[in-house]
């Protein structure tokens, strides 16, 4: 199961990470929309309401999900520029994925707003000096983290996604927009 719910594995954060390694995360960011229009953008409606798992979320929801996440990030992440180790709000993701938003609105709408929130982050990640990436925040899950820490969890909670939306893809067969 957990090879399923975690396809690339747990996040574990590199501490100290070059100048060299962030630039490079950083640089993933704009490719994940991309890569995401690319996995599910020739699936059907019926495919797009599968879940990825028994028990888990459509890849609608995960869609959903993934752009609720990365405003809550980008939030979080400006908290943390302007405030002193602020703690970081959490929500109940599994109770939002049920709202009538995740089930009612296109995934595209999700799409667009990922665009348009990693076009904004980009801009404020480009513009910080290196010591700022060490400016910290504190969330439930992780305890007091870094902004590069921040960054990397960022990434690697999309590639998570779309590695779910990817094993279900690959499972049942389907042609992806990538063909």
């Amino acid at each position: 199961m957990d090879s399923i719910r975690y396809p690339i594995g747990q996040f574990k954060p590199s501490l100290n990470p070059s100048v060299d390694a962030r630039v490079s995360r950083i640089h993933e960011i704009p490719e994940i929309v991309k890569t995401l229009r690319g996995l599910i953008g020739n699936l059907e409606n019926e495919q797009i309401i599968t879940s990825y798992r028994d028990g888990g979320w459509t890849i609608g929801q995960i869609v959903h999900h993934m752009a609720d996440n990365d405003m809550n990030a980008y939030l979080r992440f400006k908290r943390a520029l302007t405030e002193d180790e602020p703690v970081a709000s959490s929500y109940r993701e599994d109770l939002w994925a049920e709202l009538s938003d995740y089930k009612d609105i296109p995934i595209e709408d999700s799409l667009s707003l990922l665009e348009l929130l990693h076009r904004r982050f980009l801009i404020l990640l480009n513009s910080l000096n290196p010591e700022e990436y060490n400016r910290k925040l504190r969330t439930e899950a992780l305890g007091s983290v870094t902004l590069d820490i921040a960054v990397q969890r960022f990434v690697w909670h999309n590639r998570h996604h779309m590695a779910q939306i990817e094993s279900l893809i690959n499972k049942m067969g389907w042609r992806t927009g990538e063909s």
